[in-house]
């Protein structure tokens, strides 16, 4: 068919990114090239692979059953990589792994560069997204490993716990609610609030449907990382809920007390999550393997 791996990266980076412009600059392709090659796969296979609309491109029908495939390929090179690693200096395995806010803020950062220093033959990809869109991921082998909050539907992934992400109730040191040993959210709904943006994990679980109804809470600003919350709230701008080992991070620059929340969405655990073990890298495997023997759980 005249159909190579640059292509079949080219077209499953184009329907991620929505944008052929988009998924070009992912491969390092120049936009005429890009386009070209999509045209030359079209004709190949005698079919529309992608609709081009005003806001971008979708895959058709066909587009679809391509980009799995291209997946399902793709993943089988970087394990043949992997595999093969041991045995030829020029090939470095890369493992992909996703993780949400909670693991990259506390355990992860360490346990990957222990890792690394063990296995130099061995590289990480590391990305930080939500725990649902983690899942997807990891679910269609865009991930070799992602680590969620069990608040996610994990569905049929093969899941593990590595530890607990307690969250609680961060207010500044002035406060009166630092003297309480323990809090609901709902008693605190009166506090302004700091919150992580939009679309981050810790937010979207005490935003869940697990929470009682009619609570509402008033936030101030969202902002981007826990450092910056921690700031915040230290200032007495306002409380936040936040994962207790994150803040202790942080409490030596930003001085914040913690209050246990008796909420029971507050004690939650983290996950690593794979789909079929059979078909993951040595590399990969042998990362999961040392994830899990240090786990905290």
């Amino acid at each position: 068919m005249g159909i190579d791996l640059v292509d079949l990266e080219l077209f499953a980076q184009v329907v991620d990114a929505g944008s052929i412009t988009e998924g070009a600059q992912r491969v390092h392709l120049a936009l005429p090239s890009a386009s070209a090659r999509i045209r030359l796969m079209e004709k190949a296979l005698r079919t529309p692979l992608l609709q081009r609309g005003r806001r971008g491109v979708t895959p058709t029908a066909a587009g679809h059953l391509l980009l799995r495939h291209a997946r399902t390929v793709l993943h089988q090179v970087d394990h043949l990589r992997g595999d093969l690693s041991h045995y030829a200096e020029s090939l470095v395995a890369t493992v992909n792994i996703l993780a949400n806010s909670a693991a990259i803020t506390t355990f992860l950062p360490g346990e990957l560069v222990s890792f690394l220093a063990a296995h130099p033959d061995i590289n990480i990809d590391l990305e930080e997204h939500s725990s649902n869109q983690i899942v997807q991921a990891v679910t269609e082998e865009r991930a070799d490993i992602g680590i969620v909050a069990d608040t996610a539907d994990v569905g049929a992934l093969h899941h593990t716990t590595l530890g607990t992400d307690t969250l609680v109730l961060v207010t500044s040191v002035a406060n009166p609610l630092a003297e309480l040993d323990r809090i609901s959210l709902e008693e605190s709904l009166s506090q302004p609030f700091i919150g992580l943006t939009e679309g981050r994990t810790v937010e979207q679980h005490h935003e869940s449907s697990t929470k009682p109804p009619g609570q509402q809470l008033n936030y101030r600003i969202r902002l981007p990382t826990i450092e910056s919350v921690c700031q915040a709230v230290s200032a007495g701008v306002g409380v936040s809920v936040l994962p207790a080992t994150a803040v202790q991070r942080w409490q030596g620059s930003h001085p914040v007390a913690t209050v246990r929340l008796t909420d029971p969405w507050a004690e939650r655990k983290l996950l690593l999550c794979t789909n079929n073990p059979a078909t993951l890298s040595t590399p990969a495997r042998t990362l999961i393997d040392h994830l899990t023997e240090h786990r905290t759980a």
